[in-house]
């Protein structure tokens, strides 16, 4: 027998006070903006898959391996359709990662604690689910760092994009994205930022100081950094706030760093279509998918590969522990034998003996 207290709420009812509770706790600086919005799509994705209309506390742990299952063999409409290696037809958008399916699954499993506090269910249905996702064959290519060849590839097409930009046939002027989308890409190859600190970004956080351009970066937890910018980055920076959001501003959104053609602010979700057209104009020689996290990879990587401080690193990556830089920094090839070569055990100033 149910207890008295347990209310008898349907899903999409449940769905709707957490999302209201998530984003309050956004509004008041408890949960970065950033990891609501996920939360609340993840929910409401939830809600669908289980049934809106079913009582939650009706829902067992095999509802919720069911659930899970079919958000795994979901499309992802994030990524693009027919990438190499997928072995499903050519037109066909790829399946969630197992990246993704592990977020949705602790996505779930915050609602139904938080459903368990609210009264809204007698025991908590993830305790019996048992679907959990698995990495397999490592990391996906599109999440590893761009090579050195791959990344100037990327960022050189950034910059033609930039000094030449064609319009695409059939455009007006008035919705012309390529500076806009050059600058996304050197914003994230050359600096590393979260995705949704780029799309949070607004005009007035990029700033001068003795002659060096910087970016003051909102980050998670409340936390700022001011990054400075290569001069490259901070001339395209320039041409865009000059020419190319003067463009795309309708009077919508005042603030917004990077405007659709709509006029309004960019969505997470969009920032991975416009690396893929730029990604179209690299020789095919040095042409690689990749997704915004892996050019965070990248400039990790890549820093650390120079010898950079790691501290400088942590800090343009917006890291509150050195620790955590482990797991952005991938492997470069040669870097074992270059290592090889110089090992600090070994005397290099003259011939075996």
């Amino acid at each position: 027998m149910r207890p008295t207290d347990v209310q008898r709420l349907t899903v999409a009812e449940t769905a709707d006070l957490y999302a209201e509770m998530v984003r309050a706790r956004a509004d008041t600086g408890g949960l970065a903006p950033g990891t609501a919005e996920v939360y609340v799509r993840d929910v409401q994705t939830f809600a669908s898959l289980a049934g809106p209309q079913r009582i939650l506390d009706d829902l067992t742990g095999g509802d919720v391996d069911e659930v899970l299952l079919r958000f795994a063999r979901k499309p992802d409409g994030r990524r693009a359709a027919g990438r190499a290696g997928d072995a499903r037809s050519p037109g066909a958008a790829p399946l969630q990662s197992a990246a993704s399916q592990a977020r949705f699954r602790r996505s779930v499993s915050a609602f139904f604690k938080h459903a368990a506090l609210s009264g809204w269910v007698h025991l908590d249905p993830m305790q019996a689910a048992t679907v959990r996702a698995r990495e397999r064959g490592g990391l996906r290519a599109e999440r590893r760092a761009l090579t050195a060849e791959q990344a100037t590839g990327l960022m050189g097409a950034a910059r033609r994009l930039a000094e030449q930009p064609d319009a695409e046939p059939g455009r007006r002027s008035d919705q012309r994205t390529e500076l806009r989308d050059a600058l996304i890409v050197l914003l994230l190859a050359a600096v590393g930022p979260r995705v949704s600190e780029l799309t949070r970004a607004d005009a007035e956080d990029f700033f001068v100081n003795a002659g060096t351009r910087y970016w003051r970066i909102f980050g998670k937890g409340g936390r700022t950094r001011d990054v400075p910018l290569p001069h490259p980055v901070a001339a395209v920076l320039d041409a865009y706030l000059a020419g190319g959001r003067p463009r795309l501003d309708r009077g919508v959104e005042g603030r917004a760093l990077l405007l659709s053609w709509r006029g309004r602010r960019l969505a997470r979700g969009d920032v991975q279509a416009v690396i893929d057209r730029v990604r179209e104009r690299v020789d095919p020689g040095s042409r690689r998918g990749v997704t915004p996290h892996g050019l965070r990879h990248t400039t990790a990587t890549h820093l650390l590969a120079a010898a950079t401080d790691m501290d400088a690193v942590r800090r343009v990556l917006g890291h509150s522990d050195l620790s955590t830089l482990g797991r952005y920094r991938d492997e470069l090839p040669g870097e074992l034998e270059a290592a090889m070569r110089i090992h600090p055990l070994l005397d290099h100033s003259g011939e075996e003996s």
